[in-house]
């Protein structure tokens, strides 16, 4: 696998300079979805389009187990500040986020597998607006799953570039291993007034400094120490003069978490944290909106991938993913069957280091056989387990 996915290095690059040069965000990827469904119906592949808006659907093979293969295709709206000759020709709008290095990689695995003898069918997943949502509050993996993209799946994988790591390693982590997220919106209620008459108002600022006081405690006094999870204020907004105290202030923040019954306690003491309103004279009102489930990796998943990591590039090259509560949308189709999401090593040796979402983030492009050999070799190996 190592051997043929290097063979088509060129074409990686190739199609991943492409797409970073006309990179698109959100639902509006109809180029890259395009030359996605067009480049897979030329390697014999039955393929859908407009699945989840304008997400992409391949599948080949016969019979037997199904194994899915997800790539994420959108880009972000930063204006990129790198000088290539792949720089993004959409200003304001740039693959920050390696997601152009992950289509053209399952492109790739896509060519490989076409010319293989399958013990059953693989499935790829090409999915629109990872990194947003849309009115509704839907991402792509959300609108792709809810129209049936897993059903019949018996597992599902993805990977996510690491800018932080050496190309020729890659992250893998069974269990938990990144964030649900909740997002939450509140108006407190006060009576505004004269700022020089305090005393006939209630004051939402008072109001609001009690509740941040409460909502940081939760984590610390009300939570389990031994559950990961944050709460966060984002936004606050009120007040329109210097001496006029406001009838109202609003927020908005983010919820973390990695079980289900844990969001469901941070709910709870969240809106435990703005009763305090109404104890002190006023009101509120609060919203939860749910953003996405948190990454949960199969064990059995993550153990096949490791091996695969070991085999092709030495035991001390298959690390420990490093956990967080960031959030990511692949846990959606984690919902219809087992599956796991690895990191691949894209560390550019000798320049400073860029994270993802920095308008200089950049890749190793040599790391793309490597991620693209190990998705095709984990597809044979689901399908012949």
């Amino acid at each position: 696998m190592l051997k043929q996915a290097h063979a088509i290095s060129e074409e990686l690059i190739e199609w991943r300079r492409d797409f970073h040069m006309h990179p698109e965000t959100g639902f509006d990827v109809h180029r890259t979805a395009g030359i996605v469904a067009d480049e897979l119906e030329k390697m014999g592949y039955r393929v859908q389009r407009g699945v989840g808006k304008t997400g992409v659907v391949a599948e080949i093979g016969e019979g037997g187990k199904v194994v899915a293969i997800r790539a994420d295709m959108d880009a972000l709206p930063i204006f990129e500040l790198n000088d290539t000759e792949y720089v993004s020709q959409n200003i304001g709008t740039m693959h920050a986020c390696g997601h152009d290095s992950h289509t053209a990689m399952a492109l790739g695995t896509a060519q490989i597998l076409a010319k293989e003898k399958l013990n059953g069918r693989v499935r790829f997943l090409f999915q629109p607006c990872e990194e947003t949502a849309d009115d509704e509050g839907l991402s792509g993996a959300q609108r792709m799953e809810r129209e049936g993209a897993v059903i019949g799946v018996d597992y599902v994988i993805a990977q996510h570039v690491d800018p932080t790591s050496p190309v020729g390693t890659i992250a893998i982590t069974e269990g938990p291993s990144g964030g649900g997220v909740d997002t939450w919106f509140a108006t407190i209620k006060g009576i505004g007034g004269h700022g020089a008459y305090p005393h006939t108002t209630v004051d939402p600022f008072g109001l609001l400094a009690h509740v941040i006081m409460a909502l940081n405690n939760i984590v610390s006094r009300r939570l389990n120490p031994f559950e990961p999870a944050a709460i966060s204020i984002g936004v606050v907004n009120g007040g329109f003069a210097e001496n006029v105290i406001p009838d109202t202030i609003s927020m908005k923040g983010t919820i973390r978490f990695t079980s289900l019954e844990v969001q469901k306690q941070i709910r709870e003491e969240v809106t435990r944290a703005f009763e305090i309103a109404k104890t002190l004279g006023g009101d509120y009102e609060l919203s939860f909106i749910f953003g996405g489930m948190p990454l949960i990796n199969d064990k059995y998943v993550s153990n096949v991938i490791g091996q695969i990591g070991r085999d092709f590039l030495g035991e001390d090259n298959v690390r420990e993913m490093h956990k967080s509560l960031g959030a990511e949308d692949f846990p959606e189709f984690l919902k219809n069957a087992p599956g796991a999401m690895y990191t691949l090593g894209t560390k550019i040796e000798g320049r400073e280091v860029y994270e993802l979402h920095h308008p200089k983030f950049d890749l190793d492009e040599r790391a793309l056989p490597i991620g693209t050999a190990i998705l095709a070799e984990a597809a044979l190996r689901f399908l012949k387990s």
